[in-house]
């Protein structure tokens, strides 16, 4: 994103510390216990826990999690992901009705499911999200279900097998833009993850389509804009914007800390080109107000109450180009 002349540009390596707009207060609330218990009487695992989200306090707080299937071991090794890479070991059949009773247990109005990469099973592990959605639909017929999937390796039997069990809410993240694909998703294809997205909609144009960015991995301004027109291209309804955040020495830099102001406006940008929905801001992740936002979108309302980092602002939606392209 471009420096405007007004505030300092702050790249990762002129800092020590982070910017005080990515500081979160450290959680462990009574509600923020009871469902790290219930997760772990039920040996489940969330993304929040296994990625490092910096949201996982408030979330848990609000009774709200993303349930993440198919075992705790990736097959594929992305330059930004904290969660283990390797081999995975056998697959646990019995993981849908424990989720389901999770999601029944806490009195969750909105579900969200994702998983790691199983790329050593025939369907990605398409039939357990498929499994899972049916467990919740059962025995919580009042909450919806948002699925946040890999790409399947581009099958579209795996991918319209979970669309089968009729999600609320289809997200597959593209991540980053086309450019940066190589370093920083390795084994997967901007391509291939748009194809999935408008198959979507060629499926079941009933169900919504989401997708989501990082920020600040060394991508520019108008190939953030590209991307996200071609996002509005193939049908996704939902985007996220967020602040990539180093899990640890082992993964990608920071290239920079994306001001709170450069959210707002993508945020307006987003909504003129056609997005239902843009939840944008520096702590934002996929699942952020995932609820919220379903539940605004069936309702035709806008999201309140928005990002805190991103509230109260007046948001620039009429131009969509930028004086220069440096980001």
């Amino acid at each position: 994103m471009v420096n405007q002349g007004i505030l300092p540009l702050i790249r990762s390596h002129d800092v020590h510390r982070k910017p005080e707009w990515l500081k979160v207060r450290a959680p462990g609330g009574q509600n923020f216990m009871r469902v790290k218990g219930l997760l772990r009487s039920l040996n489940l695992r969330t993304v929040c826990e296994e990625a490092r989200c910096p949201n996982i306090g408030e979330c848990f707080e609000n009774l709200t999690a993303t349930f993440m299937i198919l075992g705790d071991i990736c097959t594929r090794r992305c330059g930004f992901c904290a969660v283990t890479h390797g081999r995975p070991v056998g697959l646990d059949r019995e993981e849908p009705h424990r989720v389901a009773h999770a999601v029944q247990v806490l009195g969750l109005e909105h579900a969200v499911i994702t998983s790691v990469n199983r790329d050593d099973l025939d369907d990605g592990g398409a039939s357990i999200f498929a499994a899972t959605i049916r467990e919740i639909r059962e025995t919580s017929p009042g909450c919806t279900v948002e699925v946040l999937i890999p790409d399947f390796k581009g099958s579209r039997r795996a991918l319209e097998g979970v669309l089968a069990a009729k999600p609320d809410i289809l997200n597959h993240n593209t991540e980053t833009v086309p450019r940066l694909y190589r370093e920083v998703r390795p084994g997967a294809k901007f391509e291939r993850s748009l194809e999935l997205l408008e198959r979507v909609k060629r499926f079941d144009p009933s169900v919504l389509a989401k997708s989501g960015l990082m920020l600040g991995l060394g991508e520019q301004w108008e190939e953030v804009l590209d991307t996200m027109r071609d996002l509005v291209r193939v049908g996704c309804d939902i985007l996220t914007l967020g602040q990539y955040l180093r899990p640890s020495m082992n993964h990608l830099p920071v290239d920079r800390f994306v001001r709170p102001d450069e959210f707002r406006e993508l945020k307006g940008i987003g909504e003129a080109m056609g997005f239902k929905h843009v939840e944008s801001g520096p702590l934002v992740r996929s699942s952020y107000h995932a609820g919220q936002q379903a539940r605004a979108i069936e309702d035709g309302l806008r999201l309140l109450p928005e990002d805190p980092h991103t509230a109260n602002v007046q948001r620039p939606i009429s131009n969509v180009q930028r004086p220069t392209s440096e980001m």
